[in-house]
């Protein structure tokens, strides 16, 4: 063993040749290490620190859709590295924690989000989180933002994707299902689509539908409500189905022909929220194939269900949504199909999110820097 290496915390000098940086010790102390320290590179990493009022001023839904869109051809093209999300289960309260890391090099985002969600939560939303970001050239940490705002906007973003991809011509009937963040989140988006007139809204608490309408109504979006979630279904051209129930709100026998119907929800204690009957006589469109016939909690519960009754096979699953936006498969072929776009969340889209967050912020000089 060499020489002791001695600290000493007032003047942050060393004993030993290797250069040190100050330690967030007691001061006025010496801390003696056995043998050298290894060297400690001096750096001060500044992480930028937004707000979910900051991401909310700066992310701009409609380059959004077009950034999820370029994300999720890099996915399906292999560009982008993503693994499969891992969570840890709080069963008292039905809830989980998850990691969800990528790599997306055509944004230079380089990325991981913890999201919660516990859909047992009455008066919080069920979804909680916080997106890291890192330099993909160093792995010096560059940022730290609310990732429930970004989260909400970027599933949203893919429903407006599918809905464009696969909805037939003249849909302008939207039918949101579900009044919590997702439900609204989809409110906004979709009703910045071409031809959309109307929003209507339906969910089981008629106090939460109502608050819901105002909200919208408030925004400039023309919405309304229907009378009960099933003449919601029977009357839209696109339904978006956003709720944590259990069992399906989106029955076959309610689906007009040529109805699309977006799936956000998940309920891994129960059925999902679209029938089997319904994924059955669907174009099935999903993020990623992978990531939907995943174990929870990256699975599709109602794809599962499907194929464990053997309804369906997992080649039922027509198309990746980003082999629609590069053209490798074909989407809708006739206006009396029924279209399904499932969707899990996959990471390349909070990825995709966060760099368009990170540059508007970095342009208007919004937020604060902290030194870690």
């Amino acid at each position: 063993m060499g020489e002791p290496c001695v600290i000493d915390l007032v003047s942050c000098s060393s004993s030993s040749s290797s250069r040190g940086v100050c330690l967030s010790l007691p001061r006025s102390m010496s801390y003696v290490f056995p043998g050298r320290l290894l060297p400690i590179l001096e750096y001060v990493a500044a992480v930028l620190v937004l707000s979910r009022e900051d991401v909310q001023a700066v992310l701009d839904l409609d380059r959004l859709v077009d950034a999820v869109a370029a994300a999720m051809v890099d996915l399906s093209q292999g560009r982008a590295d993503v693994p499969t999300r891992i969570a840890t289960f709080v069963a008292e309260r039905q809830g989980l924690l998850a990691a969800m890391p990528a790599f997306l090099p055509s944004a230079g985002s380089l990325t991981t989000k913890l999201v919660s969600l516990f859909p047992q939560n009455a008066d919080l939303p069920t979804h909680h989180a916080i997106i890291a970001c890192f330099d993909p050239a160093t792995g010096m940490p560059t940022a730290l933002m609310d990732g429930t705002y970004i989260t909400a906007a970027r599933t949203a973003a893919g429903s407006a994707l599918a809905t464009k991809l696969l909805s037939r011509s003249g849909s302008a009937v939207v039918s949101i299902l579900g009044t919590g963040v997702q439900g609204h989140a989809h409110a906004l988006a979709l009703s910045r689509l071409p031809g959309v007139e109307v929003i209507e809204v339906a969910g089981r608490d008629p106090a939460k539908v109502v608050a819901l309408r105002n909200q919208l109504s408030e925004a400039g979006i023309p919405v309304e409500t229907a009378a009960s979630i099933e003449a919601a279904v029977r009357s839209a051209d696109v339904v978006c189905a956003t709720t944590h129930a259990a069992e399906p709100v989106v029955h076959r026998a309610w689906l007009r022909p040529g109805t699309h119907v977006n799936s956000v929800g998940y309920n891994m204690t129960g059925a999902g929220e679209v029938d089997t009957d319904t994924v059955r006589d669907s174009v099935v469109v999903v993020e990623s194939r992978d990531a939907v016939l995943a174990a929870p909690p990256s699975g599709a519960v109602e794809l599962h269900r499907a194929i464990d009754a053997g309804v369906i096979k997992p080649d039922h699953i027509h198309a990746e949504l980003g082999e629609l936006v590069s053209g490798d498969r074909p989407g809708r072929t006739d206006d009396t199909q029924l279209t399904l776009y499932k969707s899990v969340g996959v990471a390349v889209q909070d990825a995709a999110a966060a760099a368009l967050v990170l540059e508007s912020a970095r342009e208007r000089g919004i937020g604060h820097d902290i030194e870690l």
